[in-house]
């Protein structure tokens, strides 16, 4: 049994303008001990679809279909009962740690808040373990940095602090908004290497938010890629990466650099996503597909599984022909580029 399952899970906010439809019928399972990365270009749903989850979403919301966490709905539970769960049993990294950490306060001071609100521990019990976690995500001498405030640690080292923050009360599921957002290179890998040892350690599964495919194809046991708030494909990491059945996915894997042709242009995907406030008729990929067809604009493809596969899932109605041959060119083009 997967230890989060969502159905259906819709996200409309009313505004001034209209209404928003930031989730449109996401559905997706996660395993304990398993990473499911979420992809997708920025306004496509994955970071609401998470808040949704946590019950962070703020403003005119209106919420449906369900998110099963161990067999409790979290998107029926009052709000006093959810926050019991979040923290403790779920845990968020968000995207940027400056701002997600508070200023005023020390980080030994916010990590022991963390251990107090949900375990009622001691400040003994709790300095121990925020020491503990500091030691964990190797923050270098942690003994001397309890003290110390956001401002006095680099982009990587807030970043560490986040994931010892988020994985102090060892929950079940970690929820990863862009943990390597604006850092460099070395640092990316060493928070990823960090959180794959720590998952590995602790148990938890993983929803990574991420439109980075190099970070899937290293971390991710699964994938969901969304498009305008819907699911275009989803299924195991290797079938997303070697059979790709959506125009969008291959898009996604054409516009990453090529590591054999220095200078040469990206292949970005032409034109911008729709407004999530009047989303286009029919399949809301096709103004930006070069595949395709009139039915594409008029009558939206259904989720359906691949043949032979019946957990890898694309919402396109080109024919199977295609997308076979589409995909055996894209993994071509990968192979040679890292030959």
């Amino acid at each position: 049994m997967a230890l989060l399952e969502v159905r259906d899970l819709t996200t409309h906010f009313s505004t001034d303008d209209g209404v928003v439809r930031a989730v449109d019928g996401v559905s997706f399972e996660v395993e304990k001990g398993k990473t499911l990365a979420i992809v997708g270009e920025s306004g496509s749903g994955k970071s609401v679809t998470c808040l949704t989850i946590m019950g962070l979403n703020t403003g005119k919301v209106q919420t449906s279909g369900e998110a099963l966490f161990d067999g409790t709905d979290l998107i029926l539970l009052p709000k006093r009962e959810l926050r019991e769960y979040r923290g403790k049993r779920i845990s968020m990294i968000f995207q940027d740690p400056m701002t997600s950490l508070n200023p005023v306060h020390s980080i030994g001071r916010q990590l022991r808040e963390a251990v107090t609100l949900h375990e009622g521990a001691t400040k003994a019990q709790a300095n121990s373990r925020a020491l503990e976690m500091l030691r964990a995500v190797r923050i270098p001498r942690a003994e001397t940095r309890l003290d110390d405030y956001p401002h006095q640690f680099s982009g990587g080292m807030r970043q560490r602090v986040m994931i010892a923050m988020a994985l102090i009360n060892n929950p079940d599921l970690l929820i990863a908004d862009e943990p390597t957002t604006a850092l460099d290179v070395t640092t990316q890998a060493q928070i990823l290497r960090l959180m794959n040892e720590l998952q590995r350690d602790f148990g938890s599964a993983i929803i990574l938010i991420t439109h980075d495919l190099g970070v899937v194809a290293e971390t991710a046991d699964d994938v969901l890629v969304m498009y305008a708030a819907k699911p275009a494909e989803q299924g195991a990491c290797d079938d997303v990466f070697y059979r790709p059945h959506h125009p969008y996915t291959w898009g996604l894997m054409r516009s990453l650099p090529h590591l054999t042709a220095v200078g040469a242009e990206l292949n970005p995907i032409p034109g911008t996503p729709p407004s999530l406030l009047n989303p286009p008729s029919g399949c809301r990929f096709h103004v930006r597909c070069p595949y395709a067809m009139e039915i594409c604009r008029t009558v939206e493809p259904p989720l359906e599984p691949a043949p032979g596969d019946s957990h890898h899932l694309a919402a396109c109605h080109l024919e199977e022909a295609v997308k076979q041959r589409e995909a055996e060119q894209i993994v071509s083009e990968m192979m040679a580029d890292t030959a």
